[in-house]
């Protein structure tokens, strides 16, 4: 009997208790979800950087208005998992710059949909406004654009155009990100870009053409930049679907105090006229530099296109066909960061991987259903370590047939590549954007805090 409480006393621990769940219930229940609150990070970070002006999405997702509006469309496309657009296979490698909604984040959208779309409260945040000018959360330093609009002609032809962008600074700057922007990049195929330093103040940076039609004018004009590309600081571009290129701490490169960028943009088809007028967004940071990166290209137009094999001249019509590339690392031991798959329009499937001299497989990215409006410079989640005497291995298939309703023929015919690899001609290639091995690299985190993550 003294282990049972008295009627009094349990009575009053019941009504405690009874208290405690209704008021914990209260809270959970009364919570309204708001677009500022719990919409807006996840648009702003898996949506917006394609949704924006100048990208290639026909609409933008930025403020509460954009959203409310679609909210209709939005739901269809993420139960579909139609958007946001992420080809790479999760289960091969995770990469740091996923855009694919956790299921959680896809949850919490469709809750807000079927809800009240609470507006909420917006901050004064530098999350707000960048967006307007850039795909990361805060305003670029520098923008270096083109000096003049270049008019793509409504013929249906594609064009090669090299713009030449001087710059001159008060002192070298040190970069953690860089970004290709452009008024209209639906009309871009891909764009290039080679940071050159012009030190000698007796070469005048601006003298050289402005830009050259490299389609519909001589290619010998281009001579007139090769005094000003004697040093190359740093090559990067820019893919359909492709975000912002950014470094870790204290991992980047240096823009020069004085130099000129080449921009090269592959312009595709256009039925009507187009203006169109690109350049770089370019970020910097105070922290020193103490690692710089490099880029190279394995396949179509880089190390190894030779190899390829079978012979990657012609892909033969009415056939799926697969091809590989095997390339040693013979020199020194690198750490990845970015990964860069390339194909075109009759691209299938795209995997990369390399085997150690121990025979041990690092993945480097899988693309199980390739779709040239959609490709990533992809980041990995830490750097990866890729041993001396390793050997980079491409597996690439083509679906040349008139089931793939991205064949740029119909009837198909024979794709070649050589040359200048237009859009109806075809491409193997994988960048990697690297620099050499430093012991514990494999723990180095990619993510900078100062932009995104």
């Amino acid at each position: 009997m003294n282990n049972i409480l008295p009627l009094r006393n349990f009575n009053f621990h019941l009504k405690v208790f009874l208290f405690a769940a209704c008021t914990a219930l209260q809270t959970r229940t009364s919570y309204t979800q708001t677009f500022y609150k719990d919409i807006a990070p996840i648009i702003h970070a898996k949506c917006t950087p394609c949704h924006r002006p100048g990208e290639s999405a026909p609409f933008s997702l930025i403020s509460y208005d954009d959203v409310a509006k679609r909210t209709s469309f939005i739901k269809k496309v993420i139960q579909e998992g139609y958007m946001p657009p992420w080809k790479a296979n999760n289960e091969y490698v995770h990469f740091a710059n996923v855009r694919s909604l956790e299921p959680s984040e896809k949850q919490l959208i469709i809750s807000w949909i079927d809800g009240k779309k609470e507006r909420g409260k917006a901050k004064k945040s530098k999350v707000q406004t960048p967006y307007e000018v850039s795909g990361l959360t805060r305003t670029p330093d520098l923008t270096l654009m083109a000096q003049d609009t270049f008019v793509l002609q409504g013929d249906n032809n594609e064009r090669f155009v090299v713009f030449k962008i001087p710059f001159e600074l008060d002192a070298p700057a040190n970069i953690e990100a860089v970004e290709f922007v452009s008024n209209d990049k639906r009309v871009i195929h891909h764009a290039n870009y080679a940071v050159h330093e012009v030190a000698d103040p007796t070469i005048d940076i601006r003298a050289a053409p402005r830009l050259i039609n490299l389609s519909d004018e001589a290619r010998s004009l281009y001579d007139a930049y090769l005094p000003l590309k004697k040093v190359m600081t740093y090559y990067g571009g820019w893919i359909p679907g492709a975000s912002a290129e950014t470094y870790p701490s204290g991992i980047g490169w240096v823009l020069p105090k004085r130099g000129i960028i080449l921009l090269t943009v592959h312009f595709g088809p256009s039925a009507i006229e187009r203006k169109s007028i690109s350049g770089i967004n370019l970020f910097f940071t105070n922290q020193p530099i103490e690692r710089t990166v490099k880029v190279v290209s394995f396949g179509s137009g880089g190390i190894g296109e030779n190899e390829i094999r079978p012979s990657f001249f012609m892909i033969p019509a009415n056939k799926i066909s697969s091809y590989s590339l095997k390339v040693s690392n013979p020199s020194e031991d690198f750490s990845a960061l970015y990964v860069w798959p390339h194909m075109h329009y009759i691209g299938k499937e795209f995997k990369a991987y390399v085997v150690t001299p121990q025979n041990d497989t690092i993945p480097l990215v899988h693309i199980p259903e390739w779709d040239f409006r959609w490709q990533e410079l992809y980041r990995f989640k830490n750097l990866v370590k890729i041993p001396k005497g390793s050997v980079i291995h491409l597996e690439c298939s083509y679906d040349n047939t008139a089931d793939n309703p991205f064949n740029p023929f119909s009837p198909p015919e024979n794709i070649f590549s050589y040359s200048d690899m237009k859009t109806t001609q075809e491409m193997m290639t994988m960048l990697l954007v690297f620099l050499p091995y430093k012991e514990g690299d494999e723990f180095v985190s990619t993510s900078q805090k100062s932009l995104r993550e």
